[in-house]
């Protein structure tokens, strides 16, 4: 069954706030935990000039998931300083419900949205970067198509680089190149 990712909304983030503040999450995504913070970081998302497309995955008519993707070369406060590629977009997602992980849907959300993100042909390569200790996160990557290149050091502390390379063929998915929302 295909996901669809619709672009986030405001009227999203107080169901975002409560995603963020599950243990299982919460782990990983440690920097918002009232209402109030996530507007104040995820608010400048939703803005057309932003160089972050926020989105929540669907299952149906059932949210599971959160996963944006970014200009790495834009992303500032000290990531990827020495990346110059304006191609290269970072994934990051999580599943909302601890009960989801383990079957695959996490790998399905990350590799059905890198599909739909290389179906911009300016997107060259896209990378995530798990902590070194998140095994399930890394996993999920590497199910979906990623590489694992080393391991770096972020603003966040140690990640292992991986990359997914533009296909020689990108084939069209079903939903529209503009997204839902």
């Amino acid at each position: 069954m295909a996901l669809r990712f619709e672009r986030l909304t405001e009227a999203d983030l107080p169901m975002l706030a409560e995603w963020l503040r599950r243990p299982h999450v919460a782990e990983w995504w440690a920097d918002c935990k009232t209402l109030a913070e996530v507007r104040e970081q995820y608010l400048p998302t939703l803005t057309d000039g932003s160089t972050v497309l926020s989105c929540v995955a669907y299952l149906e008519s059932l949210p599971i998931g959160y996963i944006q993707a970014y200009v790495a070369a834009d992303a500032g406060d000290g990531w990827w300083p020495d990346e110059h590629d304006p191609g290269v977009r970072g994934i990051d997602q999580f599943l909302a419900d601890a009960d989801s992980l383990g079957r695959g849907l996490g790998t399905q959300m990350v590799r059905e949205f890198v599909q739909f993100l290389f179906e911009d042909p300016t997107v060259t390569r896209i990378q995530a970067d798990p902590a070194p200790t998140n095994l399930r996160a890394i996993r999920c990557c590497e199910k979906a198509g990623f590489r694992r290149v080393r391991v770096i050091s972020t603003p966040d502390g140690a990640a292992v680089l991986m990359v997914v390379e533009r296909p020689s063929k990108v084939v069209p998915s079903d939903r529209s190149r503009t997204l839902s929302g």
